[in-house]
Order: structure tokens, then sequence, then C-alpha cells
């Protein structure tokens, strides 16, 4: 039977096409519009800095679902299309087209835009940032000859993949990092280090401790990137990779409470009962780590946009996932799973080979694992995520020992 029922989720990313798809397949019948503000449908981001962007992937493979799903599934593809502000009060949205489209419930899954360069030369044709994937497009297109200067500013997980592909592509690559250690905020100096070196034995420029002062250019075009020393990096191109910041300005406008992202409890429900909240834009209470965690990794927006489905349908939903996200650079793969802010002053505790990069490193805070990384070794990361939410208190020694089972602890 029909349901009078309206949904709608505003951003058309990974988390609001996964929220579809499960209303849908929970049978949900009622009316659905996901709102984009790209011309592309929903995508997935992580093969813009990685396969996609080496050539080795084509188009379609970075696509959620066909394009023919959404009529199928008579989900209302809105795309183009900016959503201006939310009447809560009246449960309607407004679009940049002048429309007022009312909701029974509604999700914000607006995603994370990069952090802004605020220096002189920020504006010069040649400076990119990588989101989306138009910018995906123009940085495969520019590095996919070889021989071009891609000279990087900021050294994160974007960043060092696009350094590792562009590289592999034959181009001469240079990370200004204001750091000492690139990754260290999320990996500490150890493994921080491991990542420099791999970079470095690739041919890789990594340049520590520098503070860019401007991006310099001749006839609109950038050139280089000044130093605080007064040197000058030559570049043919400059990509900004300095992190990002959740789209919170529609979530603000409209009286929702928002501290780094939207606050949401562990069914992914904002301050106001009607709204919900998923993807790197959610701020959300886990029930395992016992605090507010907010990801931005491509696992959180596929599981979370499920979760908050389920919880916008009036399911009981305790959103508990164990935050995971993976890389691929050079010759090294590596998956990660834990709780971040855990880590801090956790104890790294190793099992495998650490010289041949073929290792599990564990973070153990108070006796437990509260984080685990595994690196080119595979298959193991639902037991590493077994021992995290376990919780148990371990033995140091049994962790480290290769031949005492992972399950067993």
């Amino acid at each position: 039977m029909p349901d009078s029922k309206s949904f709608i989720i505003v951003g058309a990313g990974l988390a609001g096409a996964s929220a579809a798809k499960t209303l849908r397949e929970e049978g949900f019948a009622g009316r659905i519009r996901l709102i984009g503000a790209e011309a592309h449908r929903p995508y997935i981001r992580p093969p813009l800095s990685k396969d996609y962007l080496s050539g080795t992937a084509d188009r379609d493979s970075v696509f959620v679902d066909p394009e023919g799903w959404y009529p199928e599934n008579h989900v209302e593809l809105l795309l183009d299309t900016s959503v201006t502000g939310i009447d809560a009060s009246g449960r309607l949205i407004h679009t940049g087209r002048g429309d007022a489209l009312p909701y029974s419930a509604l999700l914000i899954a607006t995603g994370s835009s990069p952090r802004q360069l605020s220096i002189p030369g920020a504006d010069l044709d040649g400076v990119h940032y990588l989101r989306t994937l138009d910018d995906s497009d123009a940085l495969r297109t520019l590095l996919a000859g070889g021989g071009k200067r891609l000279v990087l500013i900021g050294s994160g997980w974007i960043g060092m993949e696009v350094a590792a592909t562009a590289r592999t592509l034959g181009n001469d690559v240079t990370i200004l990092e204001r750091g000492a250690i690139p990754l260290a905020n999320a990996l500490g100096d150890e493994l921080g280090r491991m990542f420099a070196e791999l970079h470095e034995e690739n041919g890789v420029i990594l340049r520590r401790s520098m503070i860019v002062e401007s991006i310099v250019g001749r006839d609109g075009h950038a050139t280089g990137v000044a130093l605080s020393d007064g040197e000058v990096v030559a570049a043919d191109l400059v990509l900004v990779g300095i992190g990002a910041e959740p789209n919170v300005e529609l979530a603000q406008a409209a009286g929702l409470t928002v501290d780094d992202g939207i606050l949401v409890d562990a069914s992914l429900r904002t301050s106001d009962p009607a709204i919900f909240a998923a993807g790197d834009i959610a701020n959300a209470y886990h029930p395992v780590a016992k605090l507010r965690l907010r990801s931005e990794h491509w696992a959180n927006a596929l599981n979370g946009g499920q979760a908050a489905a389920k919880s916008m349908l009036g399911q009981e939903v305790s959103y508990d996932d164990i935050p995971y996200f993976y890389t691929d650079q050079f010759d090294l793969g590596m998956e990660y799973s834990g709780f971040g802010p855990l880590t801090r002053d956790a104890e790294i505790v190793y099992r495998g080979d650490r010289v041949g990069r073929e290792f599990i490193a564990f973070w153990v805070a108070d006796g437990r694992v509260v984080a685990g990384m595994n690196v080119n070794t595979w298959d193991v990361n639902e037991v590493v995520q077994g021992v995290i939410r376990r919780g148990n208190q371990v033995d140091r020694g049994r962790l480290a020992d290769e031949t005492v089972p992972l399950e067993s602890l």
C-alpha cells in the first residue's frame, strides 16, 4: 500500500544514497527525494585519489548505483540543486529553485568541504583541491602524462594518496608539511615516519616543518610556492590538502545543536526529533567508545546512511560500527579500525614484520585494544575489530605473538 509519508535526504553522496537504498529495502513505500548540489548522481570518494585518479578505474566504477536504479525504485534524484534553508517548525526545506518541499522526516548528509588556504595567490589558476569527481577529473587530466611538477601543501591522507598516485604516473612530487612527521596526528610518530620513508623511497620530496607564505604565479597561473625563508618551490600545479570542515550552515540556521558537526545520538537523531544526520557531518555518540565521534571516511558514510534510514523508519537503532578506513600508497596497503581519540596516549604493540612492512599494529590504552591497523596483512580486519569491540584486558605478549590466534584474545 502507498505510504503518505515523504522523506527528504539532503546530500546526494554515499551516505544519502545508502539511506535511500535502505529505506526501500526496509519496505518504505512513501516518497523519497534525494537532493544533491552536484550534477553527478551519488558516487564514492576513495577512488578519486587512488585508482580513478591514476586512470586504472573507469568513470562508471565510482558511482554508487547505476543511473536507472533511482527511477526504478521511485527515488526522486534532484541534482544540481541547492538547499537554501530548513523550516524545522513547518517541516519544509527550501531550494535554490524556489521550491518549498514538505517532509515527514529529514536526513542531512551534506558532508564536508576542503579547508581553504588563505594566503596570497591561493586563487590562482593551477591551485587545486580534491573533494569532488570534477576535481579528480581535472587532476587526472593534468597528471596523466607525467612530467609535471606537483607541489602538495599538507600531508593528510588525501595529500599522501595523491602524491603516491602522481609519482607513480611519472610526475615530480614535493610535499610541504607544516609538522615534523606526516600523519603523526592520526598514527603517531613511529608510523608516520614509516609513511614518510615509503614516499621518499619512491622519489617523493618531503619537506618538513615548512611554513608556506604565498603561491606565486605568472599571467594568472601558479608557478611556485613561496616559503617563509624566501625560497620558491617551482610548481606546474599545486594541491591544497589541509583538512576539511563539516558543512553545518543549514543545520545552524535551522536551530539544530552543532559542535564540530551536527550533534546526534546513537540513533543518529538530531536535537529535532524529525531530523537525522549521517556521514561526515554527524558528530555521533558512540555506545562502545562512550564518546562522540565524527568520521570523514567512506565506511561511516555507507553504514551511517543505512543506520539513519532505519532510525527514520522508527526502528530501534544504536549505531555502533567501529570507525574504519583504508589507504593504498605505492606498494603499501593498510586498513585501520578504531577510536582515534582514545589512541593519543596509547602504547603501540606490533605483531609481524615491521621492517618488511607486513604487520598489525595495536593501540593499547588501559590494557584494552582501542585501535588496530593491518599493513600488507590481509583478511584480519574483522578479527581486529572483534578484539576492539570486546574491550577486555589483553596480555601484550600474547598480542604480539603471531602464534596466538587473535580470536583467542
